[in-house]
């Protein structure tokens, strides 16, 4: 101690300052190389060499879940040949604009569609519901003006000219019951009429659709009509809680028109089997709709990864499986939902309530915060029902977003994460949600760490340079 002393008393204050000088630098190199590292690979050097090496040594558990193997290798290489854009999708389970949009404006005074949104559904309507013969019947040209008006008070008043013209204009009464019904119940009232109209309409188009080019158009228009119709009365009981009706009426529609699996009615039929809590009807949905040559959903993701989940969330403890490590099941469930979070980002903090929802838009960007708003919209129940699977969720998803490959350039299990997202999903969105996005991750704690140390070494370099005597008083003392 004596010597320490003698040792500190004999120190100049020029040693002082370069000690903190050299000290600042060092950790000024180390926050450098930790930032390039995270910006890199997205994790921290530090840490990552910590928890890989010296963790064993001092026999800690690993409890990083393990990384999904060739579990969709084939999946990830079809989708890199066809790497998509942000192709912006028709959501599967929009809501009524009169019956549901307009009564939340009511009440809020908010807008809840955007008006790119609404645009989107106006060229949807425009292509599915209009053709070249239109001209032929009077009904259709009123109809066809309808679609295109910006005022929702001028398209209802063109459809009743349009029912004046012909009781039997199926898009009319579809327009009628999307717009200005204000329950479920009189929106159901109009789809049956447009039913009515559009079966027999398909009919006699089926009859004569081999006559000329024309004739073929007009019977592609009118299985669009027939199918939407169909289509949004079994969303209508659906609602109304006559949920076998609504399955049953899916299934034949599915069957009846198999090649429109475009329009993801499996993803209406696999949120109705949920609410049956049907689960080995569900799993054969997913058996036959997640498929790798299929465009993927967070419906179809996150519904696999809730199947896994109710195998074991019952008796899933964290602690109990840091001891004696994961089980197949248990690793089973961790890998889909670590596929289910590559997929979407977005919808863990949805389902777990750390982010408020809205209504859902009528369009959704895959991969995006709209499809992860409406999943969990509709979704969030079918967790809550099943015990511990939220529980579950919450002690792995982080640690699987942590595994997300980063930057953007790259993929594991799916396509590299689109980078125009944030765009097009702050078009979808109403002004008022707060727009998730990623890649945000938050800086690891070395890196805070690291910036602290080289802030506070340089703050006391430059103190010793200023104030040389009092800081070898203050270093002495």
């Amino acid at each position: 101690l004596l010597t320490v002393t003698v040792f500190l008393s004999t120190l100049t204050p020029k040693f002082y300052f370069a000690l903190t000088v050299t000290s600042s630098f060092i950790s000024g190199l180390i926050f450098v190389f930790e930032w390039w590292h995270f910006r890199k690979y997205g994790t921290s050097f530090i840490e990552q060499v910590s928890v890989s090496h010296l963790r064993p040594l001092i026999g800690g558990a690993e409890n990083n879940p393990p990384a999904p193997a060739a579990f969709s290798a084939g999946e990830n290489e079809t989708s890199r040949q066809n790497m998509p854009e942000c192709k912006v999708w028709r959501n599967p389970l929009n809501l009524f604009r009169g019956a549901e949009y307009s009564r939340y404006m009511w009440v809020t005074g908010k807008e809840p569609l955007t008006y790119y949104d609404m645009n989107l559904s106006a060229q949807d309507h425009q292509t599915f519901f209009t053709c070249d013969t239109d001209a032929l019947r009077p009904s259709d040209t009123v109809m066809q003006k309808a679609w295109r008006e910006r005022n929702p008070q001028a398209r209802i008043k063109a459809a009743y000219q349009a029912l004046e013209l012909n009781n039997d204009c199926a898009t009319a009464y579809v327009l009628l019951a999307e717009e200005e019904a204000t329950t479920i119940v009189d929106a159901e009232k109009y789809f049956k009429q447009a039913l009515k109209a559009g079966e027999m309409i398909y009919r006699r188009s089926q009859n004569c659709h081999s006559q000329s080019p024309q004739h073929e158009a007009q019977l592609r228009r009118d299985t669009n009509v027939l199918v939407y119709v169909k289509r949004r009365l079994a969303m209508c009981a659906r609602k109304l809680g006559r949920i076998r009706e609504a399955v049953k009426m899916m299934r034949d529609l599915m069957k009846e028109f198999p090649l429109l699996s475009m329009l993801n009615i499996h993803e209406n039929l696999l949120e109705a089997l949920l609410e049956l809590q049907a689960y080995a009807d569900v799993q054969a949905v997913l058996a036959k709709y997640d498929d790798i040559s299929l465009p993927k959903s967070a419906a179809i993701c996150y519904t696999a990864a809730l199947l896994k989940a109710r195998a074991v969330s019952e008796r899933f403890s964290p602690e109990t499986a840091s001891k004696r490590g994961l089980s197949t099941a248990e690793i089973n469930a961790v890998e889909a939902i670590h596929r289910a979070v590559e997929f979407n980002p977005h919808v863990p903090k949805y389902l777990l309530e750390m982010k408020s929802l809205v209504l859902p838009p009528e369009h959704i960007l895959k991969r995006g915060d709209s499809e992860a708003v409406a999943y969990a919209f509709f979704h969030l129940q079918h967790w809550k029902r099943i015990e511990g699977a939220l529980n579950l969720l919450h002690c792995t998803w982080e640690g699987t977003f942590r595994m997300i490959p980063y930057p953007l350039e790259k993929g594991h299990l799916f396509y590299p994460y689109p980078s125009c997202t944030e765009t097009a999903d702050r078009e979808l969105l109403p002004t008022f949600h707060e727009v998730s996005v990623y890649p945000q991750k938050e800086l690891p704690f070395f890196i805070h760490f690291t910036a602290g140390l080289c802030s506070f070494s340089a703050m006391l370099a430059l103190l010793t340079h200023q104030f040389p005597e009092l800081m070898v008083i203050f270093a002495k003392a």
